[in-house]
């Protein structure tokens, strides 16, 4: 051991000529940072920084998907309005030059698993790119269709494609679960720290996550996603005491943090993963769950008028009551956020319409969809310009923006999770990555429930858990069936 550190020294400081160079261009560092100080600018103090980071991308790059992985909770976005253009600091930029890091190496070499290329969900994936790439040439924006386009590799890239390598090992997959939860929970506190002073107030409870969280809703998707990884995480007798203890603690936090941001959506959609729970505890087969669904499906189609009378009589507003804010999500006659989805989800139908197979381009409905608008449906938060966001709904969206197809290869997707999640829990040999797989399996539920109501998929802050878990889930289900080989 002596001998390797005296051969680094002698090799870093062996000669005076390489000490002289060390000096000057230290000298030269200093004398530079501290002109800029003086002229008041300070980002040549990164410099060091950033030569750190690009060893690690040469060098580690799993250590930079978990490094970006920590830093999308407390990202900020940054928008430039001149251009409508969006960018989440410092995370995307770092998910973007994984991206090309990626495609270089691809040029030279292909180093990623040919099972993954293979696997049922990665041709999936590549057929919603390749359709999105289509749309994008045939949008009526195609600059923005094609920078939507790039963003969404730039997410799929690193935690999809490079994640399901780094969950090969599968501690990795608890760490990158941690790697996001831990600055999430310092999040959380500053929201809880914000909202307090205003008394918990509902109305506040909007924005007090700002900067961090552009609202409750993104806020809330979030806490749901979680939430079923530390109930597992908390139940699973495989892991220490300690760790027991600590996930139990976080899963209180995240219960408490999602009442808290008053995101009914988010609320909605994790009743139906303890629902999904039950199901799949109590191995309640399909066929029943299918002959349920069409008595309720009858039953609403029967009795219809009656029903949607019904709701138009609730006029529950939002409340901080949590029994009032619940019975709000059906009043569909003065709550005006439910008012504007639902002018949202009119407006994309007729875009569907209008343009049924190829849509108008992805990322493109907030731009095209106001002359879909009818004076009878707007609301007082509608504008004429139609420019407050998105479809709200990661199915309704795509069909407005990629046509028919676009949203079919949504359903496919989450369909395809799904199984590949149960399959995964029925056949593996270990107990770990059974609840594992079902852990993940309720958190994506989670998210894709919310997803009939909000749309996310175009941010940072849902995308790199969403994308992180589908891989853990294909990473799983590569490791379970060689487990069921050597068995």
């Amino acid at each position: 051991m002596k001998d390797k550190i005296a051969e680094i020294n002698r090799y870093l400081f062996g000669s005076k000529q390489k000490i002289t160079i060390l000096y000057v261009l230290s000298a030269i560092f200093i004398g530079l940072n501290c002109y800029l100080i003086y002229k008041e600018i300070y980002w040549m103090l990164f410099f060091p920084l950033f030569l750190v980071i690009l060893y690690l991308y040469f060098y580690s790059l799993d250590k930079v998907l978990l490094l970006i992985t920590a830093l999308t909770p407390v990202a900020i976005n940054i928008t430039q309005f001149e251009f409508n253009v969006g960018v989440s600091i410092p995370s995307e930029p770092l998910m973007f030059g994984v991206l090309l890091l990626f495609v270089i190496k691809m040029f030279y070499s292909n180093q990623v698993d040919q099972k993954i290329w293979q696997h049922p969900l990665t041709i999936i994936i590549g057929i919603q790119l390749m359709w999105m790439l289509i749309t994008s040439i045939t949008s009526d924006l195609p600059m923005v269709s094609f920078k939507h386009l790039l963003a969404r590799l730039w997410f799929v890239v690193p935690f999809y494609i490079l994640g399901i390598q780094l969950f090969k090992k599968r501690s990795n997959i608890i760490l990158f679960v941690w790697c996001y939860a831990l600055p999430f929970l310092g999040v959380i506190a500053y929201t809880t720290y914000n909202h307090s002073l205003w008394g918990f107030d509902e109305q506040a409870g909007h924005w007090v996550m700002e900067p961090f969280y552009n609202d409750h809703t993104a806020y809330g998707v979030t806490l749901a996603l979680f939430i079923p990884m530390f109930f597992g995480f908390s139940f699973n007798s495989g892991y220490s005491k300690t760790t027991r203890f600590v996930s139990f603690v976080v899963l209180v936090i995240l219960l408490i943090a999602l009442v808290l941001s008053y995101s009914r959506a988010a609320w909605l959609s994790l009743a139906f993963a303890v629902g999904v729970l039950f199901i799949v505890i109590f191995r309640i087969k399909f066929k029943w769950i299918l002959f349920v669904s069409i008595i309720l499906g009858t039953i609403f189609y029967l009795f219809s008028f009656q029903i949607l009378d019904r709701l138009e009589k609730n006029r529950q507003g939002p409340s901080a009551n949590f029994i009032e804010h619940l019975r709000s999500i059906s009043n569909i006659s003065t709550d005006n956020s439910n008012l504007e989805r639902i002018n949202r989800w009119q407006s994309a139908m007729r875009m569907f319409e209008d343009r049924p197979v190829f849509g108008y381009g992805p990322g493109t409905y907030q731009f095209e969809y106001a002359p879909f608008q009818r004076a009878k449906e707007k609301t007082l938060i509608s504008t004429n310009a139609g420019d407050k966001g998105n479809a709200h709904s990661e199915y309704i969206g795509p069909l407005a923006e990629q046509g028919l197809p676009g949203m079919l290869l949504v359903f496919l997707l989450v369909g395809s999770f799904i199984v590949i999640a149960m399959r995964v829990y029925r056949h593996s040999a270990e107990r770990e990555v059974r609840l594992l797989s079902l852990s993940l399996m309720l958190s994506l539920l989670t998210y894709f429930l919310h997803g009939v109501m909000n749309n996310f998929l175009d941010t940072d802050k849902a995308s790199v858990p969403v994308w992180g878990f589908l891989a853990a889930i294909v990473a799983l289900d590569l490791y379970s069936r060689k487990v069921q080989q050597k068995n």
